[in-house]
């Protein structure tokens, strides 16, 4: 305090910084005239530290108090030292942002006068215009002299103030390529600086652009072009990468060789960067295929980190997957790279990708000299993945299954217990000459969660039972619901495929919680919702309210063998009011629908979130399994204080909110299941299990716009890339694999027309249950 108070201003400083560290909300007010002197002191060293002290309180339980000193950090503001009027801006939003109308004046104030001479102080400012501007849009606000302003900063004299404002304007969510034309002009000012550092900030905040609006961008391309040869490895890796998303296919050659002139002399974490690009470009045009292929091999030959490796394989498998004209030539570029490939995750990834795609190719037999090339030559992990590629080739192709049982027998004699076994295990699958059984046992992965599995059966277990264990009760993994970490999906197919097989990438996935399992383990504290046996699908979170309105709702929707139970979480936004006895009272039309009891929330205070649960019982014939609910929040109001909290009374009165609907649709009783041989499955079923049914669709003028809405309205699994439709075809097969609930298999067959009037549809279906059929057809 003395030191705070004293003369010597060197110490005043440090003193004001150490006193609000240490200082207990209820000491605040010994000190605050002196905090109040201190923001206003002539010193700029003494006023800033006051306002960066007071910011720093204002962050924790001292907001109110310093919400107190609104006229000195006002007076702050007129400061001419460009960190004071930094800092006290700062602190002047961070006391106001709670209310709309006060921000909007203090936007105004300082946004129409020339009160601010920091630049600091302007790049803060233009910060929180363009915050705002994304708020409102969300409400369908548009305040026009918000851009004015951004705008206006782009003829700022300082080169910080104009990025701000061009990164800001470039940066908004609901922008289009017309909006950011003046940015754009002052980016590509910006890429003939002198200053390295300018040039830098200006080719990245392009190449983020062209991201979203690279027709924005190809105005700049002669600019980024000169920078291919600056003298700075970064900026011409970022002009190469943007030119590389915002070119055409007839300057794609060139790129190319221009990128090989200097991949060398940059850091591996600039070559990732140039690896997405060229990815994204070979996506962009197909046909380039070949080109860029070639290059990406290349790279791979190079020296270089895991990370470059990883992302080179990413791109090559990527291309493999989408582009069939490119899977032999991706195959083999990546099978020669295994040959020296020192990642043991790469390497087990690949080989997946070889016993997926190899065995469809037209000359699969010459892959099985790289693939037991591994066994003999790699560790066991990777051994492991070899022998289970070589299985899937013996089961997909008759000639050459006789030779990859002869493989097996060998592997049957390795030193590492899984590799022995996995070949024992193939060796008599393909041995028992069973098509159902190479289906069911080889080609189609586990497709169960591995967190349930365990947890199942270590249930199993523990609890003494007279019948063997069913796998059908561990729930089916969802595609791409991972909390831990959010993988490609190619990644995450390609460690389902290979659960089990050892290296860190599959132990990683193993142990990964699914959002499946985190509801699993939710309901084992809930007996009502235990007692309905496994979940099979929980749905994505489902808005019933606007996310502005005094209560917000979601709910989710989970799926059992005979029941369905909605999950809703709520939130009350009112400060004065605390909610008790909260549930949705949910109604159907459709008497074949039980209500058949409801989980009532017992309170709900002011921005903390209640659940409440409604089961549902669904009709025992699977054809009425859609239906649209009616839902309405009730609850007991009890006023309180919105300071502490406090129920003002007792007594309360009871309310209600109108909801939105919930529907119920065929994808909430399918999950998604992956079959690699679809013609084989499809001829196991038979005929007699299949029903038909044609459509015209008339609402759609596209094969693909029709193909998007039935992937999404069955909710199956689309296979073999059927989900796209190629260029200039009239007409188009999808295939899809599902599992309908409780557990029944289900693959579907749509052929689509274009026709003059729009889009004809016959719809084959084969199931294990003829039931389930004529649903399906009945919900069309």
């Amino acid at each position: 305090m003395k030191d705070m108070t004293g003369k010597e201003e060197s110490f005043r400083a440090p003193a004001i910084r150490a006193l609000c560290r240490i200082v207990d909300p209820s000491m605040l007010q010994s000190i605050e005239r002196y905090m109040k002197q201190a923001i206003v002191d002539k010193s700029p060293s003494v006023a800033s530290a006051a306002l960066y002290s007071s910011l720093q309180l204002a962050r924790g339980p001292g907001i109110e108090i310093v919400k107190r000193w609104g006229n000195e950090i006002q007076e702050a503001t007129n400061s001419d030292n460009p960190m004071v009027q930094y800092h006290a801006l700062g602190l002047l939003y961070l006391i106001r942002k709670s209310d709309r109308s006060a921000v909007n004046k203090l936007i105004a104030k300082f946004t129409t006068g020339r009160y601010l001479k920091s630049p600091l102080a302007v790049c803060l400012l233009i910060q929180i215009v363009a915050k705002i501007i994304q708020e409102e849009s969300t409400l369908g606000i548009t305040t026009a002299s918000h851009f004015d302003f951004l705008e206006t900063c782009l003829r700022h004299k300082n080169e910080m103030v104009v990025y701000e404002g061009a990164h800001a304007l470039v940066n908004l969510r609901h922008s289009t390529g017309r909006d950011l034309g003046p940015a754009i002009s002052v980016l590509q000012l910006f890429c003939s600086s002198a200053k390295p550092t300018i040039r830098y900030t200006a080719v990245r905040t392009l190449s983020q652009v062209a991201m979203t609006h690279p027709a924005a961008v190809t105005a700049c391309n002669m600019d980024l072009e000169n920078l291919i040869t600056d003298s700075n490895r970064s900026i011409a890796t970022l002009a190469i990468t943007t030119l590389l998303k915002t070119g055409n296919e007839s300057n794609v050659d060139r790129l190319m060789k221009q990128i090989t002139s200097f991949m060398s002399d940059i850091s591996d974490e600039f070559k990732v960067v140039v690896v997405q690009a060229v990815k994204a470009l070979c996506l962009k045009f197909p046909k380039k295929h070949s080109l860029m292929m070639t290059y990406l091999a290349t790279m791979l030959r190079e020296e270089g980190g895991y990370e470059f490796k990883k992302a080179l394989v990413d791109t090559l498998i990527t291309i493999v997957e989408d582009n069939v004209d490119a899977k032999e030539t991706g195959l083999t570029h990546l099978c020669e790279f295994i040959e020296d490939c020192e990642h043991v995750n790469l390497a087990v990834r690949i080989l997946a990708l070889l016993g997926r795609e190899g065995p469809k190719t037209r000359h699969p037999s010459k892959y099985i000299r790289y693939i037991y090339n591994r066994v003999i030559l790699e560790n066991a992990s990777v051994r492991a993945a070899a022998v289970t590629a070589m299985a899937k080739f013996g089961a997909f192709n008759e000639e050459l299954r006789p030779n990859i049982m002869v493989l097996l027998k060998r592997c049957m004699m390795d030193q590492d217990d899984e590799v022995r076994d996995r070949a024992t295990y193939y060796f008599y699958v393909l041995d028992s000459h069973q098509a159902a059984l190479y289906n069911q046992f080889i080609l189609t992965p586990l497709q169960v969660s591995i967190v349930s599995l365990e947890r199942a059966l270590q249930t199993y277990l523990t609890t003494p039972a007279e019948e063997p264990f069913d796998l059908r009760s561990v729930p089916i993994a969802a595609e791409s619901l991972t909390v831990e970490e959010k993988r490609p999906r190619s990644e995450a197919r390609e460690e389902r495929a290979q659960a089990g097989g050892g290296g860190g990438g599959a132990k990683d996935s193993a142990k990964a919680t699914t959002l499946l399992d985190s509801y699993v383990e939710q309901f084992k504290n809930i007996p009502q919702i235990a007692a309905l046996g496994p979940l099979f699908k929980s749905s994505a979170p489902i808005q019933l309210t606007e996310s502005e309105t005094e209560y917000v709702v979601t709910c989710i929707k989970h799926t059992f063998a005979q029941d369905i139970v909605f999950q809703f979480d709520c939130i009350n936004t009112l400060n004065d009011q605390i909610l008790e006895n909260v549930f949705v009272n949910v109604e159907s039309q459709d008497p074949a629908f039980v209500i058949n009891g409801t989980i009532h929330c017992p309170k709900l205070e002011c921005n903390v979130k209640g659940t409440t649960y409604t089961r549902i019982c669904l009709p025992k014939d699977d054809s009425g399994a859609t239906g649209t609910f009616g839902c309405t929040l009730k609850f007991l109001v009890k006023d309180c204080d919105p300071a502490t909290g406090e129920v003002d009374s007792e007594e309360g009165y009871e309310d209600e909110y109108v909801l939105e609907d919930i529907e119920v649709t065929l994808a909430d009783h399918m999950q998604r299941t992956i079959v690699p041989n679809f013609g084989s499955a499809w001829e196991e079923f038979g005929e007699e299990n299949e029903n038909t049914g044609t459509y015209a669709l008339n609402q759609y003028k596209k094969l693909q716009d029709a193909v998007d809405n039935f992937v999404t309205f069955f909710g199956m699994q689309p296979l073999d890339r059927t989900e796209k439709v190629p260029d200039d075809k009239n007409s188009h097969l999808l295939v899809m694999s599902g599992v309908f609930r409780g557990n029944f298999n289900v693959l579907v067959r749509c052929k689509f027309i274009l026709a003059e009037n729009g889009v004809a549809m016959q719809l084959q279906v084969r199931s294990d249950d003829p039931d389930i059929n004529q649903a399906i057809i009945e919900s069309m």
